[in-house]
């Protein structure tokens, strides 16, 4: 039950001295990213035909977070 423990490290980037997990970078880099998603499907129409934009977006976001946290990850 705690193979994560025995990886030798978390998934965490070193900037400016400190240490970041890597989800908190994914966060920052998905929050721009999700807003220009949402730019493309304004201009091509789709989001009109979203039914709760909110948790849609909010969801993108997740996703993007987690999808780069998983790529950065030790595995």
């Amino acid at each position: 039950m705690l193979t994560g423990c025995g990886q030798g490290r978390a998934p965490s980037f070193l900037i400016f001295g400190s240490y970041f997990p890597a989800w908190l970078i994914g966060l920052a880099l998905s929050i721009p990213l999700t807003v220009v998603i949402r730019a493309l499907l304004i201009r091509s129409g789709l989001d009109d035909a979203l039914p709760v934009r909110l948790l849609v977006y909010s969801c993108l976001c997740l996703l993007l977070t987690l999808a780069f946290a998983y790529a950065f990850s030790p595995h």
